[in-house]
């Protein structure tokens, strides 16, 4: 993306064509909306970023099918130039037509057709350089099939356009059949715009549009070439001749009446001509690739003296910034698009009612409206005004533009770790809601500043994105701090390349069925486009599985995240989604899932068991099991039941967990939903959960990192999480012991072992490891722990043990701090615990995380189930009981008065 530089922003608008409102598809769904294709198409044009183009930026879709178009916009056309100075010498005119031919050869080299090419739209710079607009506006309306107004000028049009008639739309698909105009029809209007240049005025720009049309056909009838029609004219014919002969023949090459028969632009580039221009130009600087195998540094310049004296004296920084992240501000700045153009009366006011016809008949035509004008195309520009943002940022030191990122201090655990602007001046905004802080433009901006030199830096930067991604991320820079979270790196665009995405599979029919219906209130995400990029990623993560994993509903929900913040980029889509799933969904996708999603929603149920034992009580007693309610928001990460605003919130946090905080997060939704649960029998949950009810999701993830805090990491092992991948340790930080899966740890005999799942199901706790309990307890001093962030020195101990075996066997050695509670004698008829002073110990320490320690039989996890009913929280098992002490030196023998 470009740098502001002294560029200023335009706004144009135009209004989709509308269908009627019974119109519906091939398919019996109802049409999309013009104006959701154009969106859709809308978003190639930003990847377009060329020294000879105006950049675009954004699109807006309004009310009555109005599109705001946002682009880079210099004040001066060539047309302004030429009538100011009347006209050009032949050395200004091979100047300006080849900065012309760079930008038309990008263009048609990225397969868009400019069409709108005339002296109006080309702009110039304040050094004069040429800057082609409105070269998206017939790519972007399908070639002028999704409007209700021709696109070019006529003066401009090549005779085969204007011979080839109005476009052609088909009725089923809506999109353009013919013509097509070919790259070759902006060949010609580059020559009718070098004649202009030459004459020094406008050609014909005294006649109306339908003698202007006369005039480009009688090049069609003349048997001369159009430049020799021109040189007939008196007043034309003296320039015209006065031309050398180079010039000429690239003028005629261009105004050649057949298409087959006329240069291309790239020959044009290539002519004698230009090659004095072609020596002395600059090759366009390539955007940042965050992922690539290329060498990022191989066409690094470094400043010269003269840019570096001007930009150390220069006090603009701002304009140092690309385009993006400039109105990306000032739209937090509080620039609104329509009020800009209400203000400067462009947007359509005309009552509805006005726009009834007068009467109709019954085969359905209607008679007595004019047309409205308002929906014809408007060529004019209104510039956004910049200094409210520069007001907003006047107190911002020049040295926050180039934040330091190597300031290091020492932290306890002993790892040298970057100092943050959030940590500094920013402390306090880091404190306010997320919602408030994404539009605070002072704290987004020193937020962006800082994220767009770690991500330049990345692999190299990934901990300090790591940690901080903990803070918060900012939504322009998100996509990329995502791929980085997840690690992505490598040549991802040869891998997707490599993959066939276009040869009919077997999975096909069912994901065309199932695009149209994922998130399709979100615009971009609905739009024909989307819906193309969607199958061409889905296939390629199905066949880059291939023989491991399946289709299966819910992965187009998984996709549609990356692909809205990827959109131009469907290789980082993939890329993060292949990363994402064997991350969260291990084994998810195979062809028999059942026995993944039945352990994973045994261990959600321990863990609603775990944090909340009334609501589980209460869930059970009904029937309202996990399997009813919980697959769709384990399958697709929330990405199903949530919109997409709410998604991005969400994942934010889910990336900088490990594969246990998506359990966290479901309990957490619970808890929001407690009370109306506890009120509700089964058929009203069956309801609630039909839809989903509003979540406030800033809540949900501060209750769902208190449940991933507070819940000992081996309570959500799963044997089916991911394995051991190996790796550099230093790769990613160990900001946390919760940042890794407990499979992830090396195994002992203390570690978990994989559960029978008859067992499983039969436990209403989850189970810890022996590691775990020597961990939160006081089994073991300092130097044994491994996870510092879970138990300062000095703070209680988090662990209670209730060692429920015999008073015998207790007494022949149990471990340090438990009490005695033996499981036959320790309820009575009416099923509550017997009063002693252990129950009263016990009930002492109900805010500890209570594990019952048992031998390997039944006994422990049925004494944890009775108190899940009895509503103890935070109950667990010792995972193959006091046998897997034995070995440690940990059991003692408890004194004789116990």
């Amino acid at each position: 993306m470009p740098t502001l530089g002294t560029a200023q922003f335009g706004v144009r608008t135009f209004y989709a064509a509308s269908h009627p409102h019974d119109k519906c598809g091939a398919n019996g769904l109802p049409v999309t909306p013009n104006s959701v294709k154009i969106l859709g198409r809308f978003q190639y044009l930003t990847s377009l970023s060329h020294h000879r183009l105006c950049q675009y930026l954004d699109i807006t879709k309004t009310k009555h099918e109005c599109m705001i178009v946002v682009s880079e916009h210099h004040p001066q056309t060539l047309k302004e130039k030429l009538k100011s100075v009347g006209s050009f010498l032949e050395e200004e005119i091979i100047h300006t037509g080849f900065q012309i031919l760079e930008g038309l050869v990008h263009l048609h080299g990225s397969n868009v057709i400019h069409r709108n090419l005339g002296l109006e739209n080309v702009l110039l710079d304040e050094e004069g350089n040429v800057k082609l607009s409105e070269h998206g506006l017939y790519y972007m309306t399908d070639y002028g099939a999704d409007v209700s107004f021709p696109i070019g000028l006529p003066r401009y049009m090549p005779p085969d356009v204007l011979c080839s008639g109005p476009v052609k739309v088909d009725d089923d698909s809506g999109k353009c059949v013919e013509p097509l105009s070919g790259p070759k029809s902006d060949v010609w209007t580059f020559g009718i715009v070098l004649v202009e240049l030459v004459l020094g005025h406008q050609m014909w720009s005294d006649l109306g549009i339908q003698e202007k049309l006369k005039k480009v056909l009688q090049f069609v009838k003349s048997d001369m070439s159009p430049f020799d029609v021109l040189c007939q004219d008196a007043a034309a014919a003296q320039k015209l001749q006065a031309l050398s002969l180079e010039m000429r023949d690239v003028i005629r090459q261009c105004l050649t009446v057949s298409a087959s028969k006329r240069a291309k632009a790239n020959d044009l580039y290539q002519h004698p001509i230009f090659k004095a221009e072609r020596a002395k130009a600059v090759p366009p600087k390539r955007d940042f690739t965050m992922c690539t195998t290329e060498l990022r540094c191989e066409n690094l310049e470094l400043p010269t003296y003269e840019e570096t004296i001007a930009n150390e004296f220069s006090d603009d920084h701002l304009s140092q910034r690309s385009m993006q992240e400039v109105y990306y501000l000032w739209r937090l700045a509080g620039g609104d698009l329509e009020s800009v153009l209400k203000k400067a009366g462009m947007s359509k006011t005309r009552p509805p009612v006005n726009l009834l016809p007068c009467f109709g008949i019954l085969d359905g035509d209607v008679f007595g409206q004019d047309r409205d004008y308002a929906e014809l195309l408007d060529y004019t520009v209104i510039k956004l005004n910049q200094e409210q943002l520069r007001h907003r940022l006047r107190d911002i030191p020049p040295s926050a533009f180039y934040p330091r990122l190597e300031d290091e201090t020492k932290q306890p655990d002993g790892q040298q770790l970057p100092m943050s602007p959030s940590s500094g001046e920013l402390t306090t905004s880091a404190t306010l809601p997320l919602i408030i802080r994404e539009k605070d433009v002072e704290y987004q901006f020193h937020r962006i500043i800082l994220y767009d030199r770690l991500l330049i830096a990345y692999p190299f930067k990934r901990a300090h994105i790591w940690r901080e991604a903990r803070v918060d991320i900012p939504p322009l820079v998100r996509a990329n701090v995502w791929a980085a979270l997840l690690e992505v790196e490598g040549d991802i665009q040869g891998a997707y390349d490599a993959i066939d995405k276009e040869t009919p599979t077997a999975t096909d029919r069912q994901i065309e069925v199932d695009i149209p219906r994922c998130h399709q209130y979100h615009e971009l995400l609905s739009s024909p486009t989307a819906h193309a990029k969607f199958k061409r990623v889905l296939k390629a993560w199905v066949l880059s599985n291939f023989g491991q994993y399946v289709y299966w509903q819910g992965l187009d929900s998984l996709c549609a995240p990356f692909l809205a913040l990827n959109f131009n980029n469907e290789a980082m889509a993939f890329a993060c989604l292949s990363a994402f799933i064997p991350k969260y969904l291990h084994k998810f996708f195979l062809k028999d899932n059942s026995p993944v999603i039945q352990e994973y929603l045994a261990v959600f149920s321990h863990l609603i068991a775990f944090h909340d034992p009334e609501l589980s009580n209460h869930l059970d007693g009904i029937g309202f099991i996990p399997d009813l309610y919980a697959i769709p928001w384990f399958l697709t990460m929330y990405a199903h039941v949530f919109p997409m605003h709410k998604i991005m919130h969400l994942w934010d946090t889910l990336l900088l967990g490990n594969s246990s905080l998506p359990l966290c997060i479901g309990v957490a939704i619970l808890q929001q939903l407690r009370d109306r649960l506890l009120s509700f029998g089964f058929n009203e949950c069956i309801l609630l959960f039909s839809d989903m009810p509003e979540i406030d999701i800033e809540r949900c993830v501060h209750d769902s990192i208190k449940v991933f805090c507070s819940t000992p990491k081996s309570a959500t092992y799963r044997q089916h999480a991911r394995a051991v991948k190996p790796r550099n340790v230093e790769e990613r930080p160990n900001v946390s012991y919760y940042s890794r899966d407990y499979n992830e740890m090396p195994r002992t005999e203390l570690s978990m072992e994989p559960i029978p799942m008859d067992e499983l199901k039969g436990e209403k706790c989850p189970r810890i490891s022996a590691e775990d309990l020597i961990e939160l307890g006081e089994l073991a001093g300092a130097g044994f722990s491994r996870s510092p962030t879970k138990k300062r020195h000095g703070s209680k101990p988090m662990i209670f043990i209730v060692d429920v075996r015999s008073l015998e066997d207790y007494r022949r050695g149990t471990l340090q701090g438990s009490i005695n509670i033996p499981f036959q004698t320790a309820f009575s008829p009416e099923g509550e615990l017997v009063p002693c002073s252990a129950v009263s110990t016990l009930n002492q320490k109900r805010s500890q995380v209570i594990v019952v320690l048992g031998n390997r039989g039944r006994s422990a996890s049925n004494f944890a189930n009775e108190l899940v009913r009895l509503g103890y929280t935070r109950v667990c098992v010792l995972h193959k009981g006091i046998d897997v002490f034995r070995t440690t030196g940990l059991i003692i023998v408890p004194p004789a008065d116990i």
